[in-house]
């Protein structure tokens, strides 16, 4: 069998089977559509909350950075794996005990005020709008290239199976999905990172893998020889960073706080029985995440080395057969500077911006790039970096169902991010908006239609925004993080340990936090993007890592207006304490 085929049965047998669990878990009560219930077991649901955690940009994009980028992608590792620990310990068991739906829930109520609540849903739609485009971006990669349709057509397929899924069953059908999607997915990762690690040393666990000689008898380690090959091209050492400290800093410290505000994953802490269930699962989604987690830094670092071993010096006509697919999806490009029909790769763009293809085809066969050329780098080739783990099995020559397993792998990823997003929007109208505060008598029946309405104008939007991405799908995704850090973070933070934060600080903090980290993103990332650079940032901070910025920010204008105005009532105080007080944790109460 042919592996386009083989793609088409392990792509429609993974989608066969989340559809029907969906339809197997369909939700009756709106308690079922927002939190599955609260009857999910601690194991599952760390299953659930890891597929919900490594989204596409994790599976897709972050091995591709650490591919490209070498020591200064660790700050994604870092941040992304110690914001984790950091939800789990500090705010989800409290959130769990406080016992409401969603994070503006928790807002309102602690706040006192239906306007602190409308600002955290603010915040909350413009956080999952950011992330979400960047699902559907790698949802229409993957499409694109394994089905062989266009990128706008892959984006399309993706929200129509999404929708079919978020809108029917609700967070029940989710839950259930995602563990479905976790396995799925794991397994996709793992299998080419055994194949690729046995291949370059020798040894079948990336992990140690990558810490192993090289077997091509240089004796050199892995790492030795990535340094030795890049800087002969023209590149920095891999093992070098090129960021300051400070900017290092921040951006892990923005991406680990940003990771504690951001809504779809706190949700999953509703979903289990009692305040100890949160804990555990939040341990085992740990376990869980941790698994791929370590194996990123050997699946980007062999992906480097098979590039360059495969491409570099190699004939155009000679080129290997991966290398003109991903070329027909515009993800690759060739442009022959000294017309000797040899691809040199070399540190550099080869051309400015993205490839712009004209028609025809160069003298060895190429696709035509239109793009002027950049003169001073000798850098021929143009490659995307988000297609790098899905290209690794073709570039590794692995067998057909390894690829065809990566291609449902790269999917369950996306799709799982896209409908747990998706249902924090959805909730955040009909339940956040409507039910508890414009229109408070509107009848069960009624707020799920409200959140069926919600899903789906937020499935249209989010699709627009994939079809006409603004940037890389891990860079987008940094943004979502920065605004978490900046907004919501500091006011869930001092809800949970702050007696005396009342609610004029708290919306002033969110309020401000968002607006300054906004603002300068928008500046440098849309308004005047060839002023990115390190002298022009306030404090050589980069627009990755300003969310810390905006989150002191918003804690301090908090604090300072919460001294100059009135100090919280009695109930709320007593709120504070129990929140904290771990006497028998209630179980979670709708509304």
């Amino acid at each position: 069998m042919d592996t386009q085929t083989l793609i088409y049965i392990f792509v429609g047998l993974s989608f066969a089977l989340y559809i029907g669990i969906a339809i197997w878990s369909r939700a009756g009560s709106t308690k079922e559509f927002y939190v599955a219930g609260g009857g999910v077991n601690p194991v599952v649901n760390g299953m659930a909350t890891a597929a919900d955690w490594m989204s596409a940009a994790s599976f897709i994009s972050m091995a591709g950075l650490i591919a490209f980028l070498g020591y200064d992608a660790s700050v994604y590792l870092m941040g992304w794996t110690g914001g984790y620990v950091l939800l789990a310990l500090l705010l989800a068991p409290y959130l769990r005990k406080f016992g409401q739906f969603t994070v503006p829930d928790f807002i309102g109520t602690r706040y006192y005020s239906k306007t602190a609540r409308v600002v955290a849903v603010i915040c909350l739609i413009f956080i999952s709008f950011t992330y979400i485009a960047g699902q559907m971006r790698g949802v229409g990669i993957v499409f694109s290239r394994f089905l062989d349709v266009q990128i706008f057509w892959g984006v399309i397929i993706g929200m129509g199976i999404v929708f079919v899924y978020a809108v029917l069953g609700g967070m029940k059908g989710i839950t259930y999905t995602q563990v479905a999607q976790y396995c799925v997915l794991i397994f996709a990762y793992m299998v080419p990172a055994f194949f690729l690690s046995f291949m370059i040393t020798g040894n079948p666990i990336p992990q140690i893998g990558l810490g192993s000689t090289v077997n091509d008898g240089s004796g050199l380690y892995v790492l030795q020889k990535l340094n030795l090959v890049l800087s002969d091209l023209g590149f920095g050492e891999y093992t070098d960073g090129s960021k300051s400290m400070i900017d290092v800093f921040c951006i892990t410290l923005a991406l680990m706080v940003g990771t504690a505000g951001l809504p779809h994953v706190i949700v999953r802490f509703f979903t289990v029985p009692k305040a100890s269930d949160a804990r555990k699962s939040a341990g085992w989604a740990l376990v869980f995440i941790a698994l791929l987690y370590t194996t990123a830094p050997a699946v980007g670092a062999f992906a480097r080395i098979n590039f360059i071993d495969t491409v570099n010096e190699t004939e155009y006509s000679q080129a290997p057969e991966w290398f003109k697919n991903w070329e027909r999806n515009d993800l690759i490009a060739f442009q022959d500077k000294n017309g000797d029909g040899v691809m040199q790769y070399r540190n550099g763009d080869a051309f400015a911006g993205a490839p712009e293809f004209g028609e025809g085809t160069g003298a060895s066969g190429e696709r035509m790039v239109t793009n002027a050329p950049v003169a001073d780098s000798e850098n021929e080739i143009y490659v995307d970096r988000d297609i790098m783990v899905l290209a690794n099995p073709e570039i590794g020559n692995l067998p057909g169902w390894v690829i065809a397993l990566v291609a449902a792998g790269g999917l369950a990823a996306a799709l799982s991010t896209a409908a747990g997003l998706l249902l924090v929007i959805s909730s955040s109208v009909s339940h956040d908006l409507l039910k508890s505060t414009f229109k408070p008598d509107i009848s069960e029946k009624g707020e799920l239609m409200a959140a069926r309405i919600a899903a789906t104008a937020a499935i249209v939007v989010a699709g627009y925004l994939g079809i006409y991405p603004p940037g890389w799908v891990a860079q987008v995704v940094a943004f979502a993080f920065g605004l978490a850090a900046a907004s919501l973070f500091p006011a869930i933070f001092m809800g949970i340990f702050s007696k005396s934060m009342n609610k004029e600080g708290a919306i002033a903090g969110m309020v401000s936090g968002l607006a300054f980290t906004f603002s300068y993103i928008f500046y440098f990332k849309l308004m005047n993007p060839e002023a990115n650079v390190a002298e022009n940032w306030l404090f050589g901070i980069s627009p990755e890592g300003i969310g810390v910025v905006g989150m002191v920010l918003n804690f301090a204008i908090a604090i300072a207006v919460s001294k100059m105005t009135a100090s919280p009532p009695v109930e709320i105080k007593k709120l504070v304490d129990s929140i904290r007080v771990p006497r028998g944790a209630g179980e979670a109460h709708a509304h």
